[in-house]
C-alpha cells in the first residue's frame, strides 16, 4: 500500500541538546574519539544497535533520556567540548598553514564510492576507502575541494553465508532520513534537482549533502518521485550492481550529472579530479559546458576544460575498467556527440585505445586519460605497470615517458588508530602525529617509548579483536541453525594470547586468499604447534556476479570447520568498516598475498601498521616502497613465473618458512617481563619508517602540489582573457596537426670517437625538415643513456638542442652530450611539438625519431 502523503519526523531533542544535531550532521565525528564517546554516552547499547550512527541513534533515543542528559552537567560540559571543537576545526584554514594557496583554486573530488563510515554504507571496498580518507585529509588540510557521488538505496551488498559457507547476498535500503546525509536547496527553498537525458527521457536525480569537517560530499540520488518507477529510478539503487547498462547509466548521472548539479550548487570547479574512470563523462560535459557557453568549437572547448582535469587509475587488472561496446554507446551518445560536433566515431575514438578500429569498444580509462592533464598511478610500481598498460594511448612514446605518474595511497591515520593506541601516542609523541603525521621527526620519538606501554597496549587490542571474532562466530552458526554444541564451541575458538595473522580483502581471484592452504598437513603443523601456535582470521566479500571468488571463500569456511583448524581459523562474515577496524587493531601481522603485479596498491596493511602490526607481504602494490628488511617480511622477491601454479607453490614455501623460521619465533621469544623485545623492535621500526610516508595527508598534499595547484594555474591562465589563451593554443595544434607529417630528421651526426672517457663531451647536430612549422613550434631533444643487451637504450636521459638557424626549410639543432657514466652508451634524435601550455610534449602522442 501506497501512502497518500508522506511526512517526516524529526527527533525532539531538548534546547539544551540541539548542539548535537550539529554533530551528529557533521562526519567530524567518525574520526574524533572524543565526539564518538560523547554519542556513545546518549546510549551505549542504542549506538551499537544503530551501527555507530547518531543521527539514527537521535531519533530513537527515548526521551526520557534526553531529558535527564539536559539536566546533566557533566554531559552537557562535554557536549560544549565538543561543539567548541567541531566549530574551532571548520573555522581553522589548514591549507594557509601549509603553505598551498593557490587563487581561485576549486577542486571537486569524483567517485563513484565513498568510505567514511560505517553507517553510510555507499562504499565496497578499497576505492571508496581510498576515497573517504582522501576527502577527511583534505579537510584536515584545508585543501578547498567537494566530493561528487552517488546516494545509493541499498548500497553495497551485506554478506552472509549458507550452511555450506556460500556466500549469499542481502541488499537492505538506506533510509536517507536516518542517516547523516542533507536534501541540498536551492535559493528558492525547493530541492536541487538536475537533470539528464537517456534514451527513454530526461532522469533526474535529487542532491544531497554529506559534510565531512570542512569538506561537503555531494550525492546523486535518482530514487525520486520525478522519475517513473521502474529501471530510471533504480539508477543509484545498488553500487556495482545489474549489468552493463546499469553501470553506464550509474556513471553517466555520476559525471555528467554531478558535474551539473555542482553548477546548480554554485560550486563550479577549477580542478575536476576523476578517482577511477568510472566519471569519466564529466569531461565531456565540461567541453559542452563550455561549447555552449562561449560559443566554442570543441576542440577549443577541450584546450579551455583539459587541464583542469585530473584522473587517477586504481587497478592493472584489466576486467576493472569499464568498457561498453557500441551498440549501448550509440543508444546513450548519439544525440550528445551531435552536441559536442562530433561524428559518431569521432566521439567513439575519445575512448579507444586505437582511433578508427570500429570493433574496439568504449574504454572509461582511455577516455579519461584523453582529457585530462594529468594522470598517475597509485604505487610507483603501480604507475611502470600503467604506463605498460596504456601505451598504445600515446604512440611512439616511449613507455618510460608514458604520461601516467604516480602518487602512492596512504591512509587517515585518525581514523584507523584504536583509541588504545592514540592514546599512547599522545603520551609518548604528542599530538602531532595526527595533526602531521608526516612529521618523521614525531615518528623518531618511537624510540623512546617503553616497551612494555606498547606491547601491553597492543594485547589489549588482540583481546577485543578475540572477543569480538568468537561473538561473530556464534552469531554466523545462530543464524544458520548451527547445533548448540556447534556454538558453544565457537566461544573456544581463537586465543587472545597467540600469534594472530589478519588477511581480509575484497575476494579476487588475484589477491590469492587460499595460497596458505595450498598444503593442509603443513599448515596445521604450523598452526597448532606446541610452544609457537598461530591463529589466523579471515575477512571479506566476493563481487556477487564472481562465482570463482565465493569459492575461494567456501574453501576457507570449509578449512576452519576442520576439527584441527577450528580453534585457530576463523571467517567473519559481511565485512566492514568495523570489521575492518577490529582486525587492523588487533592482529599481530597483516598478511597480503597477491598475484604480482596485480595489486596496485594496497591500504589495509597500512591500517595494520599504524595499530602496530607487522606486514607480511609478496612485493607488490605498496609493499616495494615501504619494506627495507628490518619493517616487516617479503615473500619472495618479486619473482614472476609463466607457470602460475608454480608460482603459488614457490610462493606458498616461502609464507611457512617465513612462519616457522622468523615470525613465529620472533614473536614468542619473550624475557623474563614476557616481552618479546625483538618482536617490539620490529614494531617501532615499522612505524618509524613507515608512518610518515604512507598517510592520506602526504599523499593529498602530494596532490596538491603535483597536479591541483599545477592544473589551476593552466586552467585558470587559459581561460582568462575570453579565453584567448585557450583559442590560440587549439590554432596551434590543429596547424602542428596538420603539418606533422612533413617532419622529419634528414640527419643526425656526432664529433665523437667511438672510445670516450667519463668526463668527455661530444657535439651533436640535427638537421630537421620542418615543412610549415617554425622553429620554436619543436623540440629537439637527443635520447641518450646505457645500451643493454637488445641494443635498447635504458634509464634515458635527455638533451634539448638549440636551434642554429633555418635553411631552405631545413633547421640546424646542435648541443653537447656529456659522458657521466662508463659503459656501452648510445643516442637517438627525436623531435616533439613545443607550447608553453603544454607541459608535457610527449602527452601530444606526436614525436617523430631520427
Amino acid at each position: 500500500m501506497k501512502p497518500l502523503q508522506t511526512y517526516h519526523v524529526t527527533p525532539a531533542l531538548p534546547e539544551a541538546l540541539q548542539p548535537l544535531r550539529a554533530l551528529a550532521y557533521n562526519l567530524f565525528w567518525c574520526w574524533h574519539t572524543e565526539v564518538i564517546d560523547l554519542f556513545r554516552r546518549v546510549d551505549r547499547d542504542l549506538w551499537e544497535a544503530t551501527g555507530h550512527n547518531p543521527v539514527r541513534m537521535l531519533g530513537e533515543v527515548r526521551q526520557q533520556r534526553l531529558a535527564h542528559l539536559a539536566q546533566d552537567e557533566g554531559f552537557l560540559a562535554q557536549m560544549r567540548r565538543a561543539t567548541e571543537r567541531l566549530e574551532s576545526y571548520v573555522a581553522g584554514d589548514g591549507y594557509v598553514r601549509r603553505g598551498c594557496e593557490a587563487q581561485d583554486l576549486r577542486v571537486a573530488y569524483f567517485s563513484a564510492e565513498f568510505g567514511l563510515t560505517e553507517c553510510l554504507p555507499i562504499y565496497s571496498g578499497g576505492l571508496g576507502m581510498l576515497a573517504g580518507d582522501h576527502i577527511k585529509s583534505a579537510s584536515d588540510l584545508g585543501v578547498p575541494l567537494a566530493g561528487v557521488g552517488l546516494l545509493y538505496q541499498q548500497g553495497y551488498f551485506r554478506q552472509f553465508l549458507n550452511s555450506d559457507g556460500w556466500q549469499q547476498e542481502q541488499y537492505p535500503e538506506n533510509d536517507f532520513s536516518t542517516l547523516p546525509v542533507e536534501p541540498c536547496h536551492g535559493e528558492d527553498g525547493q530541492p536541487v534537482v538536475v537533470e539528464v537525458a537517456f534514451p527513454e527521457g530526461p532522469v533526474r536525480a535529487r542532491v544531497w549533502k554529506i559534510q565531512v569537517g570542512r569538506v561537503p560530499v555531494f550525492a546523486l540520488d535518482t530514487n525520486i518521485p520525478e522519475n517513473p518507477a521502474g529501471p530510471l529510478r533504480d539508477i543509484t539503487d545498488q553500487l556495482y550492481g545489474g549489468n552493463g547498462e546499469t553501470r553506464l547509466r550509474q556513471e553517466i548521472v555520476l559525471g555528467i550529472g554531478g558535474l551539473r548539479a555542482l553548477d546548480k550548487l554554485g560550486q563550479r570547479p577549477s580542478v575536476c579530479h576523476m578517482n577511477e574512470g568510472h566519471a569519466a563523462f564529466l569531461a565531456l560535459e565540461r567541453i559542452r559546458l563550455a561549447m555552449t557557453e562561449h560559443n566554442l568549437s570543441f576542440a577549443q572547448a577541450r584546450e579551455a576544460t583539459v587541464a583542469g582535469n585530473v584522473f587517477t587509475t586504481h587497478t592493472p587488472v584489466p576486467a576493472g575498467h569499464d568498457r561498453f561496446d557500441l551498440e549501448l554507446m550509440t543508444e546513450y551518445f548519439t544525440a550528445y556527440a551531435k552536441e559536442l560536433g562530433l561524428a559518431f566515431a569521432e566521439f567513439m575514438d575519445l575512448g579507444r585505445e586505437r582511433p578508427g578500429d570500429q570493433v574496439e569498444p568504449f574504454c572509461m580509462t582511455v577516455l579519461a586519460l584523453r582529457l585530462a592533464s594529468g594522470a598517475n598511478g597509485v604505487s610507483q610500481l603501480h604507475g611502470e605497470v600503467s604506463r605498460k598498460m596504456w601505451v598504445n594511448v600515446w604512440p611512439s612514446v616511449p613507455v618510460e615517458e608514458v604520461p601516467i605518474a604516480h602518487i602512492t595511497n596512504g591512509i587517515h591515520a585518525r581514523s584507523w588508530v584504536s583509541g588504545d593506541m592514540a592514546e599512547l601516542y599522545d603520551r609518548s609523541l604528542g599530538p602531532r602525529w595526527a595533526d602531521d603525521p608526516m612529521d618523521r621527526a614525531v615518528w623518531e620519538r618511537m624510540e623512546q617509548m617503553p616497551d612494555e606501554e606498547l606491547w601491553r597496549t597492543h594485547e589489549r587490542r588482540r583481546e577485543r579483536l578475540v572477543a569480538f571474532a568468537r561473538g561473530r562466530l556464534r552469531a554466523q552458526l545462530e543464524r544458520v541453525g548451527a547445533p548448540t554444541r556447534q556454538i558453544r564451541a565457537a566461544g573456544e575458538a581463537l586465543d587472545p594470547k597467540v600469534l594472530t595473522i589478519g588477511f581480509a580483502r575484497r575476494f579476487a581471484t588475484y589477491k590469492r586468499a587460499t595460497l596458505l592452504l595450498h598444503d593442509m598437513e603443513h599448515l596445521s603443523g604450523i598452526l597448532n604447534a606446541a610452544d609457537r601456535p598461530v591463529q589466523i582470521i579471515f575477512a571479506g566479500k566476493a563481487h556477487p556476479a564472481d562465482n570463482a571468488g565465493k569459492e575461494l571463500i567456501r574453501t576457507l569456511v570449509r578449512a576452519a570447520r576442520r576439527e584441527d583448524l577450528r580453534l585457530r581459523m576463523a571467517f567473519l562474515e559481511d565485512y566492514d568498516q568495523q570489521v575492518a577496524r577490529y582486525l587492523v587493531q588487533g592482529v599481530d601481522v597483516w598478511l597480503n598475498t597477491p598475484l604480482r603485479p596485480l595489486e596496485a596498491s594496497g591500504t589495509s596493511g597500512m591500517k595494520a601498521m599504524v595499530n602496530g602490526a607487522l606486514n607480511c607481504s609478496v612485493p607488490d602494490g605498496w609493499w616495494p616502497e615501504g619494506y627495507n628488511g628490518t619493517n616487516g617480511w617479503s615473500i619472495g622477491r618479486g619473482e614472476s613465473y609463466d607457470d602460475v601454479d608454480y608460482q603459488n607453490e614457490v610462493e606458498g614455501r616461502a609464507l611457512y618458512d617465513l612462519l616457522e623460521r622468523e615470525i613465529a619465533p620472533l614473536f614468542y621469544e619473550r624475557g623474563q617481563d614476557g616481552i618479546p623485545r625483538g618482536w617490539v623492535e620490529r614494531v617501532k621500526s615499522s612505524l618509524r619508517t613507515l608512518a610518515p610516508v604512507f598517510n592520506t595527508n602526504r599523499m593529498v598534499l602530494e596532490y596538491t602540489r603535483r597536479f591541483y595547484l599545477p592544473s589551476a594555474v593552466q586552467f585558470n591562465g587559459l581561460n582568462q582573457d575570453e579565453r584567448k589563451a585557450a583559442l590560440a593554443l587549439a590554432e596551434w595544434k590543429a596547424r602542428v596537426r596538420a603539418a606533422w607529417p612533413d617532419v622529419q630528421v634528414v640527419s643526425a651526426i656526432c664529433d665523437g670517437q667511438p672510445n670516450l672517457t667519463v668526463g668527455d663531451r661530444f657535439r651533436v647536430k640535427a638537421m630537421v625538415k620542418l615543412g610549415k612549422l617554425a622553429p620554436e613550434d619543436v623540440l629537439v631533444q637527443v635520447w641518450h643513456g646505457q645500451v643493454d643487451a637488445r641494443d635498447e637504450i635504458v634509464d634515458a636521459a635527455t638533451l634539448d638542442l638549440a636551434c642554429e638557424g633555418v635553411t631552405s626549410g631545413v633547421a640546424s639543432f646542435v648541443g653537447e652530450v656529456a659522458c657521466a657514466v662508463s659503459g656501452r652508451q648510445g643516442f637517438a634524435v627525436r623531435v616533439l611539438p613545443r607550447h608553453e601550455h603544454v607541459p608535457n610534449p610527449v602527452s601530444l602522442g606526436l614525436i617523430r625519431w631520427a
